[in-house]
């Protein structure tokens, strides 16, 4: 009957039954809902609005548009989420929708293209958690394409691009080989030697005095640091010959940071060497010294070997409105309490608050809990203006930190799920890799099975196949599992 009528027989196709006032039944995964035309039809692009004017089309128009119909009931069947479908019902009823909690957000967006309802009809709240879910699925495809660039090797790129690939692998990414490994710990000490050697260079008792009677560095200290200067000067350039993109390294900001760790010490030589001959001796060392400061700039060198340091930086980005609140609470404080202790102090002949900017100081360090002792209120109402200030210092410091915590920890949480789900990624493309091979296995040894059943030569290499090549991943009565199944 299906093949030779394509009508169904309860069908009105005369159209004495308007669509505005049909009934229509739809079964989605297990749960009935009941819809009218008038309100299906406010949305006429939508799969259920479609439904309403399938049935003169006959079977070939139905099943495009559901998994089954029963005509005795004039029910559709879905084989989808009832929960996404419940959500998504409401533009029907509200004209808007809203994601439950729990709900997969990139499933529920599938669930919303397979009805062909617009994303537009999405909550606010609901379209930036969505965002969110993409941004982390494509972080997570460009952590496995990195992965599998490093993996791979493209036989038509040039001994050179793949000698810089290489040397990008090397230095960049430690986890890649033990070599890698060895590289990155090494470059960590030199930095941590580096720094060592740079404080203690300042303590005079291991200075050497000069023909000129000026202390200066040992020289022992001064052969370590132009060692690691040079492993220092060595790694950044070669990581910029090897890096892919030249202009996104060089203004990168941890390699500004290597650049600022690197220069001082190259233009030091060369004002010590080439300066007394253009400006005063005088005057060269007080540049000198100026940039031997800046040498603290290589302890930032520790975060691109510290995934911490990384996080609390990126961590501290995300903060940055709650940072601004704090300094905004502790300017007005600073401001009001300062002035108030300025104007009490007045009356007291041996005051310490000379004027109000000079007041700032007094309220900055007694807002944040530090307390010199070097400016202090000496009156009673000074002292209880003190005493206020202080403990609006300790709520107004107290109030932006759990917000800033929740970021750090929901950062570094995010960054564990994203390296854990490439992973996964990459193991579930390993297993799909590994059904093809065994799909391959299994013909191979129905082959040797028919060849020699006898011959013990054969039989051993059937068991060695089977139990080293040919891996069960599914078994042919288990049911797959749907994308949407998995994601719930």
């Amino acid at each position: 009957k299906m093949a030779g009528d394509s009508r169904f027989p309860d069908v009105d196709t005369d159209g004495s039954e308007k669509s505005e006032e049909m009934e229509i039944v739809v079964n989605v995964g297990g749960v009935r809902q009941v819809f009218y035309g008038d309100n299906l039809n406010q949305y006429p692009e939508t799969r259920l609005a479609e439904l309403v004017n399938c049935l003169s089309g006959g079977y070939d128009s139905i099943f495009s548009l559901c998994d089954d119909y029963d005509p005795g009931k004039r029910e559709f069947y879905f084989d989808r989420d009832p929960d996404a479908f419940k959500c998504i019902i409401d533009v029907y009823y509200f004209g808007e929708i809203h994601m439950k909690k729990g709900i997969c957000p990139i499933c529920f967006k599938n669930e919303m293209e397979f009805w062909k309802v617009d994303l537009n009809f999405l909550d606010d709240c609901c379209k930036a958690h969505l965002s969110e879910k993409k941004e982390e699925l494509e972080e997570i495809a460009r952590r496995v394409q990195l992965i599998l660039d490093d993996l791979g090797v493209d036989a038509s790129e040039s001994r050179w691009k793949r000698c810089q690939k290489c040397i990008w692998k090397f230095l960049e990414k430690p986890e890649s080989s033990y070599p890698a490994r060895v590289i990155a710990v090494l470059s960590f000490l030199f930095i941590l030697i580096s720094s060592v050697v740079m404080c203690v260079g300042t303590i005079p008792d291991l200075q050497v005095v000069d023909a000129e009677g000026n202390r200066m560095e040992h020289p022992t200290l001064d052969s370590i640091e132009t060692a690691c200067i040079g492993w220092f000067t060595m790694e950044y350039v070669l990581r910029l010959i090897s890096s892919p993109n030249k202009l996104h390294f060089a203004l990168s900001f941890m390699n500004i940071v290597d650049v600022l760790a690197i220069l001082p010490f190259y233009i030091s030589l060369t004002l010590t060497h080439l300066g007394a001959k253009l400006m005063e001796l005088s005057n060269v060392q007080q540049a000198v010294q100026a940039l031997r400061i800046m040498r603290i700039a290589r302890i930032f060198k520790l975060a691109r070997h510290s995934s911490g340091l990384q996080t609390l930086t990126y961590a501290l980005k995300r903060s940055f409105k709650e940072l601004g609140l704090l300094l905004m609470y502790l300017a007005v404080g600073i401001f009001v309490f300062s002035a108030l202790g300025y104007t009490m102090e007045q009356s007291h002949p041996e005051t310490l608050f000379k004027s109000i900017p000079q007041s700032f100081w007094w309220a900055i360090i007694t807002m944040t809990t530090v307390g010199y002792g070097d400016i202090y209120p000496k009156t009673t109402l000074g002292k209880l203006n003190a005493a206020i200030s202080f403990l609006c210092g300790v709520i107004a410091i107290a109030l932006p930190i759990h917000p800033i915590i929740n970021n750090f920890v929901r950062y570094y949480n995010k960054q564990r799920v994203l390296e854990t789900a490439a992973k996964h990624e990459l193991e579930l493309m390993e297993l799909n890799s590994a059904e093809g091979k065994a799909a391959g296995s299994r013909t191979e040894l129905e082959d040797l099975s028919r060849e020699g059943k006898d011959d013990p030569f054969y039989s051993s290499r059937i068991k060695v196949s089977h139990s080293d090549t040919f891996i069960h991943l599914l078994s042919e009565e288990k049911n797959y599992r749907t994308r949407l199944q998995s994601c719930k």
